[in-house]
């Protein structure tokens, strides 16, 4: 029974993929009318397949990036990229985090390791919508408020209507913004239509924003906006920018910090 009830999901995630590829994106409510199942089971078959396939999932569905040799990948992959320029990008942050301070980290390794370099400190109030983040601070004596929603499993960063709701009532000093990409016309970007929209709303709340990113995230520009350049106070990276982001950084007066070597 198991095993024909696993051929069976198998088969509709395959013609789901299949139509994927043919039209570009499909819906939630497209795949409970094509394949007649439940929206649960279709949510499930496309978190799924976003972690197997170049597919990035959508506010109420998904679209096929298979053009495009970068993906939103999980945690533990992200993780073990630029490790050791992340470990000194966070270094720099924690530089600038003070008792007293209420900071933002959105998901991602980065701010990961920037809580990681705080969690013996005092007297500092974190909100995140990261589970993982608030589960390397439990135990801590930093104070965390966790924002609400729906866990993307590839990660681990609460996103949707709930989280944004409660996002609008906080109000936090200094942002650090996660992004997978930086460009001079795109400003910060991500491969996450959901993560991108809590990032907004945490910007939104905040009297500072820090977006921090490793060189390889410089010149890039994922599909998804999380605002233009002309939202960041300063950049905090490991290498020089390239001469476009840079000039452009400048004309806006945003601070660059580039980490120790």
């Amino acid at each position: 029974m198991a095993e024909s009830q696993l051929s069976k999901g198998q088969r509709r995630r395959d013609g789901i993929l299949n139509e994927l590829k043919r039209t570009g994106r499909i819906t939630i409510a497209e795949i409970v009318e094509r394949f007649g199942c439940s929206e649960v089971t279709a949510r499930r078959d496309l978190e799924l397949l976003e972690r197997l396939e170049p597919i990035i999932r959508t506010i109420g569905g998904a679209m096929y990036d298979g053009m495009n040799a970068a993906r939103d990948v999980s945690f533990a992959e992200k993780e073990g990229l630029s490790y050791l320029e992340k470990e000194r990008i966070a270094a720099k942050a924690a530089e600038l985090i003070n008792e007293g301070d209420v900071i933002g980290l959105s998901g991602g390794t980065t701010n990961y390791l920037i809580a990681r370099s705080i969690k013996n400190r005092r007297g500092i109030t974190v909100v995140t919508n990261a589970v993982n983040i608030a589960m390397e601070l439990a135990g801590s004596e930093v104070q965390v408020v966790v924002t609400g929603g729906i866990m993307r499993h590839n990660s681990f960063e609460l996103c949707g209507p709930l989280g944004e709701a409660m996002v609008a009532h906080l109000n936090i000093g200094k942002m650090f913004i996660g992004v997978d990409g930086v460009s001079e016309t795109g400003g910060i970007t991500t491969y996450s239509e959901q993560e991108a929209q809590i990032a907004k709303a945490l910007i939104a709340r905040s009297q500072q924003t820090i977006a921090v990113f490793d060189h390889t995230k410089v010149g890039r520009t994922s599909l998804f906006s999380i605002s233009p350049l002309s939202y960041i106070h300063s950049f905090i990276t490991d290498a020089p920018l390239t001469p476009a982001v840079a000039s452009e950084a400048e004309r806006l007066g945003i601070e660059v910090q580039l980490c120790d070597s």
